[in-house]
């Protein structure tokens, strides 16, 4: 795709029922773009649903020799990218007509790497909630670590810093320590509060659970260097945020 403008990562596992959803939702977008799919081996009628797609310039589906997690198929995929900007999308997630022309407006009018949005969650079985997660305007490094308002599925940013800063530890958050580790040397992300992102809530996902989510983040300030007393003290900044996200 020598005329795409950005190149959007679809890792995706056993999401044969969801991952066309998330394909027409970016063939959708008024930006010329690649789309990688990386199959990880699923196990469902994946393979099958991608089929309709194999003819399509605009996609390309990697399929992994061996299962190795969402965190090394975004990697992949970020690796495999043509274009200058990369981004991220989970295949039971979809976007909202316009995202990506926006980002794009706002990413080069502030010069900025890294751009997330708002989002609607949606139930498991993909209907709309009306519930809003909203985000500031900007995030810095330490306004992070207070809590994750960076989404992965609406990520746009440069594919350089995504390859000096690929994410890792599948057993924790992967995706919020590359945003902390991107912005303590770029300074900020900007956001866009508008949800141009369906966020899908799966129970057995590894967000979904609340508990699980709350030990992944503290490890992930331990992970980061921050000594015990220190980790607390962001952890119950978390804490807070997440209340006020979720029930407020």
């Amino acid at each position: 795709m020598t005329n795409a403008k950005v190149s959007v990562v679809i890792p995706s596992y056993n999401s044969g029922g969801t991952i066309e959803e998330a394909i027409e939702s970016v063939l959708a977008q008024d930006v010329p773009v690649e789309i990688i799919v990386i199959d990880d081996c699923s196990l469902d009628d994946t393979e099958h649903v991608l089929q309709k797609y194999k003819n399509d310039p605009r996609i390309r589906i990697i399929v992994n020799e061996k299962n190795l997690g969402v965190a090394a198929s975004r990697n992949r995929g970020v690796k495999e990218a043509v274009c200058d900007r990369v981004a991220f999308l989970d295949s039971d997630d979809m976007w909202v007509d316009g995202k990506l022309v926006k980002q794009l407006k706002l990413m080069d009018e502030t010069g900025t790497l890294i751009c997330s949005t708002a989002r609607e969650l949606l139930t498991e079985d993909g209907n709309r909630t009306g519930k809003i997660i909203e985000v500031p305007d900007t995030v810095t490094y330490r306004e992070l670590l207070k809590g994750n308002v960076i989404n992965c599925s609406s990520v746009v940013a440069d594919r350089n810093i995504l390859m000096k800063y690929p994410m890792g530890n599948d057993d924790i958050h992967e995706d919020y320590i590359c945003w902390l580790q991107i912005l303590k040397e770029c300074g900020q992300a900007v956001l866009i509060n508008e949800p141009l992102l369906l966020y899908r809530v799966v129970k057995n996902s590894k967000s979904g659970s609340k508990l699980s989510s709350a030990k992944k983040t503290f490890a992930v300030y331990r992970k980061l260097g921050y000594g015990f007393f220190r980790s607390c003290l962001y952890f119950a900044n978390y804490a807070v945020n997440g209340v006020k996200k979720y029930f407020l």
